[in-house]
This record gives C-alpha cells, structure tokens and sequence, in this order.
C-alpha cells in the first residue's frame, strides 16, 4: 500500500493545475538571414518536447534536420500545399521547459502567400502546445488508470483471499468439533478395551483353573483304571 499512497500523491501533484499555451512573435536569424515567425514556451522535458515537436512537423510535410533548425519543404498548410517557401522549424530548452518555433523567411516566399502562410503558423504553433500537454496528461491518464486497475486486482485480491480465510475458519472450526468428538469416542473406547482387557485376564484365568481340574480328574480316572484287576 505504500508504493499506492506514493503515487497518489503524485496524482495530486500534476493535477494541481491546468498549463495554458501563449504564442508570441519571434524572429530568428538562420544562415543570416531574418525569418519571422511564433514560438510558445512549454513545459516538460527538452527531449520530449524535441521528440513531440519533430512528429508534428511531419504531418506538414517532408522534414529535413539542419545542424540547428528543421524545415519543411513543399508544406501543406490549411489544405493548401505550397510548392515555393520553406518552414523552419526549432526546439530548444532544458529539464523542465523549452521553446518551439516556427517560421518562414519571406523571401523565399510570393508576397501573396506571406502573410496567410503566418497565420497558419501561428495557429499550428498553438495547436502544437494544445497537443503536447493534452498528450501529456493523457499519459498521465493512462498511467493514473494503470494504477487504478492494480487496485483494484489488489482488492480482488484481497477479497478473494478473505473469503478463501473465512472458508478456513469454517473448516478449521469443524474438524475441531469433529476431532473433540473423535477424542470423547476415543476416551470411551478406551475404556471399553481396558474392561475388555480385564474381563479376558479374568477369563483366562477362570479356564485355567478349569483346565488343571480337569487334568487332575483325569488323573484320578487313570488312577482308578490302572487299579482295575
């Protein structure tokens, strides 16, 4: 139950208040050159985040590493796939928070484009942190859940060898009646075997007795046969 209550306490913890995402402008300097885009703070480990924010990118499009950034070429954005511009992509942080970012740099993209492609970002940044945390805290779900379903196999447990004592109990109290009974009938067979007992030795000696009677008529009879003239 120990390990239980550790737990618990740990529940209470995490679930001791709500994250919310905040996304704000930044621009980044990549090879140089200004890219302009959103980034939103997070909290959680860095290589989880990291981990999180490279799947995400891949439901835009085909993602290629840099030494520092991501980036997307040919993204799929609200329906539309763009086959000029690129969308870089960055996580960096540390144990307990990081950054994602994700932008453009508008030369590389039609002027038309810009500023529809930034309202996208903007949207996918926030969708990204409304992800990652419900993600999250559905891990934490899972894991709440896991540790529910122990408890109760625990209490199953539990009961199943309650009622597997009782049962015992029951036993244990009837072979008590039975071997009490068994020791009074032992008691009183005793006895009788004892009085058996004596009445054999009384028996025996009573034929006996008989039998050296019956050798001394004897005798008299051959006594009084060899007498005979």
């Amino acid at each position: 139950m120990k390990k239980f209550t550790i737990f618990f306490a740990l529940i209470i913890t995490t679930v001791a208040y709500a994250q919310k995402v905040d996304v704000s402008k930044k621009s980044e300097k990549i090879k140089g050159e200004s890219a302009e885009g959103y980034a939103t703070e997070l909290e959680g480990k860095k290589e989880n985040i990291a981990a999180a924010w490279s799947r995400f990118l891949k439901d835009l499009g085909k993602v290629k590493s840099g030494t520092e950034y991501q980036y997307v070429e040919n993204p799929a954005l609200g329906g539309t796939v763009y086959t000029t511009g690129i969308i870089y992509g960055k996580s960096s942080g540390n144990e307990e928070k990081s950054t994602v970012w994700m932008g453009i740099k508008a030369v590389e993209w039609t002027v038309n484009d810009i500023s529809l492609v930034e309202n996208q970002l903007e949207k996918l940044v926030y969708q990204f942190g409304v992800k990652f945390y419900r993600d999250k805290i559905q891990a934490q779900i899972d894991e709440a859940q896991q540790a529910s379903d122990a408890v109760v196999r625990q209490q199953q447990r539990l009961a199943n060898q309650n009622k597997d004592l009782n049962n015992k109990i029951v036993n244990n109290a009837e072979q008590k009646i039975q071997l009490e009974k068994s020791l009074e009938a032992n008691k009183l067979d005793n006895l009788v075997l004892h009085q058996k007992l004596e009445n054999n030795k009384k028996s025996q000696d009573s034929v006996k007795l008989a039998g050296e009677q019956i050798k001394r008529i004897i005798e008299l009879h051959k006594e009084r046969q060899r007498k005979v003239n």
